[in-house]
């Protein structure tokens, strides 16, 4: 009798994103997968496998398995939608215009204050629906439009009651997001909120996993944010950050400092930037979403990120004004068409290198054994498909911690 395993996937061409892997997309065609206890029990050619047995098999006619798909920034959390600033942008407003005439974010902050808990569950439940019917298995939920304790807390519930048994919940608190109303002339003063009640009460109720902070022109000086990162360290947080989009205010470096997993947006990242991250081994996560929906120009310096070996990840940026997306497909095709990666640097982006910038690659990303069995079956005959067709959606099946999801 063969070792019992809990399922056995046959038939089947794996894309492991195994970065110890020689080949592109970590292939191992005409494959076997085994699942045991929620994990990847072995993977390798179907000839080596004979050694398993299991009361269930699941013949996947031939058919592509990566891991699941990982969203590893959204704002998926919020009421209300902006598409009148979406239409004022058509009519020539540019986003910081929009933002500094009382738009952009604030709106939304008065949305999601007017909203129930509930009302937020609902709404953000239809959104990650659709990421999850195109193959996402975890998805990190920033707050940030609450931008007071009540609210921020609010978000952050409502974030937690969306992880269930068939996806992964990770959440951001990301209170230094605006200027709410209340503190739109003191910048300070807000963050002395932030850092000296907000961080310490969300912490306490163990209601996220890292904290971020937008640092931008029309959002926080490098100052202000530096000590958000502190009080974050302070508290045992890992830090993340918004930074570089819309110009070069050096957040990169600040973030690079801190160990930051992540930064994110970078259109404006420097060559200095570059290098400071690289050296941090802080992880850029792209987002193609945001510099599609706004028009943008300026491109991420890729060809830079890749001489230094800095991992390449990419989400949706799910959000109501600069990226309402819910296709983690649709980011794959322009992560290619609009900023060049190649079809694997982008499949990447939302495996390996997006549990990266979660700093879960340990247990998620890759097709390799003792990982978490989250996966993605799509009927596909290579898996560049996945960047290449664009309104179409080959998943066949989403596997969550072993089992058959939704």
């Amino acid at each position: 009798m063969g070792q019992l395993a809990d399922i056995l996937f046959t038939n089947v061409n794996l894309a492991t994103m195994d970065p110890k892997s020689k080949i592109a997309y970590g292939i191992v065609e005409n494959a076997t997968l085994v699942v045991k206890n929620g994990l990847i029990g072995w993977a390798g050619p179907a000839a080596d496998a004979s050694a398993f047995e299991a009361q269930i098999t699941h013949d996947c006619a031939g058919a592509w398995m990566t891991p699941g798909l990982i969203d590893c920034h959204t704002h998926l959390v919020f009421a209300g939608n902006r598409a009148s600033e979406f239409e004022m942008r058509l009519k020539g407003a540019s986003y910081e215009e929009i933002a500094r005439a009382g738009g952009g974010i604030v709106s939304t902050v008065t949305s999601t204050r007017a909203a129930s808990k509930d009302d937020l569950i609902r709404d953000a439940r239809n959104r990650l629906a659709a990421l999850k019917t195109e193959g996402v298995t975890t998805v990190e939920i920033k707050s940030g439009y609450g931008l007071d304790l009540e609210n921020e807390t609010k978000m952050l519930e409502a974030a937690t009651a969306l992880s269930g048994d068939d996806v992964r919940i990770l959440r951001t608190f990301l209170g230094a997001h605006a200027l709410p109303p209340e503190y739109k002339d003191d910048g300070n003063a807000y963050i002395d909120l932030v850092c000296n009640e907000m961080i310490p009460a969300i912490a306490k109720a163990q209601l996220m996993e890292a904290v971020d902070g937008f640092c931008e022109n029309i959002a926080f000086s490098t100052d202000q944010i530096e000590r958000v990162l502190v009080a974050a360290k302070a508290h045992g947080l890992p830090v993340k950050l918004h930074a570089e989009q819309l110009s070069d205010q050096g957040g990169s470096q600040l973030a690079a400092r801190y160990g930051a997993i992540s930064v994110d947006h970078l259109e404006f990242l420097s060559n200095d930037g570059v290098d400071a991250i690289a050296k941090s081994g802080t992880v850029a996560v792209l987002l193609p979403g945001a510099f599609y929906f706004l028009k943008e120009t300026k491109l991420p310096p890729i060809q830079l990120l890749r001489d230094k070996n800095v991992p390449l990840a990419l989400a949706t940026d799910c959000n109501p004004g600069s990226s309402p997306i819910t296709s983690p497909l649709l980011i794959l095709n322009m992560a290619c068409t609009l900023f060049g990666l190649t079809p694997e640097e982008a499949l990447l982006g939302m495996t390996l290198n997006g549990a990266k910038a979660l700093h879960m690659d340990d247990q998620i990303g890759s097709i390799e054994v003792g990982k978490r069995a989250d996966l993605a079956i799509w009927a596909i005959d290579h898996p560049a498909e996945l960047s290449y067709w664009m309104g179409s959606n080959p998943l066949s099946a989403r596997i969550f911690n072993g089992k058959f999801a939704a």
